[in-house]
């Protein structure tokens, strides 16, 4: 133990004479350590999110999506070709015993002009069963209802980011008039904030939303790009979905819609997240493999400066495994300082990108980065440590 101690303690001592070349040699592995440790932190707290956006809508909750929704356990591109829904399916699927609500979906884009600025924008024309389904709440005003619904009210209801673009503030945006492609619509509403926007999902807060019959003015085929359907709770979301299948293959065939349960979007997206966010740590990894060729570099040029000490330690009675064990105390703890100080900076960065975003770091990540970057000072110290362990004596002494 003692001897051991006196190892740390030398080579610590080395590091302190040679401050910029040890933060040198360690900065791969912090870089590497870092980009790991904030790519897992992102991808954790993309998760997380994806998951709080899907338990927001309930275990009750069906999507009708045209084409194959899910092909091969990804997402299918027929779904983005297959044909639309129209005004017909929507009444037919409100005639289904436990639909206790559904709300169809048209888009719209086009410039906005408000008080304050213009405003490229999107806006869901839907129903008003669309906000309880979804989770929304209102902030400002109210929701658009039925009355509006039937009377096809030029109403809209603003996301909180384009009312504060458009018109200062939300409270500013309330009951004002807003111009979309020259025609006036009145915001009654403005909705919490809902977030999202990031890795291609919509950012509901960015969004306007209005009956699905007032967007007929700019959906004159009245057609929908997808149904949002909420069951009772009580009933068997199997069953619903077996009388929402022979109700729309009254209509259509087998391949041209899809009936989805959110859990089951829901494991598709965090797969095709997980793959990502494996590959992306892979690449990172690179900056580690590069660390650990700069701490053997200068491992071997440590050798060569101390080749007279150890044939010194060698002839006063230090053994092989003494040196080996020397050399490879000072590759480890040259990764275990980087990995640390990565470890302090990916710290510090997801403090910052928690502002916007859930990310976070687990025990498990912080216990890979040390880990990892231990095991590297280990594999790349080997060589240069069996290099110094296997020198001569009195070729070493005699070495200038």
């Amino acid at each position: 133990m003692h001897y051991f101690l006196f190892i740390i303690r030398t080579a610590f001592e080395d590091f302190r004479r040679s401050k910029l070349q040890t933060f040198l040699t360690s900065l791969g592995i912090m870089i590497g350590v870092f980009a790991v440790i904030m790519l897992t932190a992102l991808g954790l707290g993309l998760k997380k999110y994806i998951s709080d956006q899907f338990d927001a809508l309930g275990t009750n909750t069906l999507f009708i999506a045209p084409g194959k929704l899910l092909e091969g356990g990804g997402f299918g591109a027929s779904s983005l070709l297959g044909n639309r829904f129209d005004i017909k399916d929507l009444n037919r699927l409100k005639r289904i015993k436990n639909i206790i609500g559904i709300a169809p979906l048209s888009s719209k884009s086009g410039e906005a002009k408000g008080t304050v600025k213009s405003e490229f924008v999107n806006i869901f024309f839907t129903s008003d069963d669309f906000f309880s389904i979804t989770g929304f709440t209102i902030d400002k005003g109210r929701f658009f209802d039925n009355t509006d619904i039937e009377k096809r009210a030029k109403v809209l209801v603003a996301g909180p980011k384009i009312a504060e673009k458009l018109f200062g503030s939300s409270i500013e945006a309330l009951d004002k008039k807003v111009a979309i492609d020259n025609v006036n619509f009145m915001i009654v509403g403005v909705i919490k904030s809902k977030g999202g926007g990031g890795f291609g999902g919509p950012d509901y807060d960015s969004y306007f939303f209005g009956p699905y019959t007032t967007g007929f003015l700019f959906n004159p085929d009245k057609q929908f790009i997808r149904f949002a359907i909420k069951t009772n709770a009580d009933a068997s979301l199997a069953d619903v979905k077996d009388d929402i299948n022979k109700e729309m293959l009254r209509r259509y065939e087998e391949d041209d819609f899809s009936i989805v349960e959110p859990t089951e979007i829901l494991s598709v997206v965090n797969s095709i997240f997980g793959i990502m966010n494996i590959v992306l740590i892979a690449i990172a990894s690179i900056s580690l493999l590069v660390g650990g060729i700069g701490i053997m570099n200068i491992m071997y040029v440590t050798v060569s400066d101390k080749t007279r000490e150890i044939g010194i330690r060698r002839a006063i009675g230090a053994r092989k495994n003494d040196i080996l064990f020397q050399f490879l105390i000072e590759g480890v703890a040259l990764s275990i300082i980087g990995g640390t100080l990565g470890l302090g900076l990916a710290f510090v960065g997801v403090l910052l990108v928690q502002n916007f975003f859930p990310a976070y770091i687990d025990l498990p990540s912080v216990l890979l980065a040390l880990g990892v970057s231990s095991g590297i000072g280990i594999i790349f110290g080997v060589l240069p440590a069996r290099k110094a362990a296997n020198l001569e004596p009195v070729e070493a002494i005699r070495y200038e």
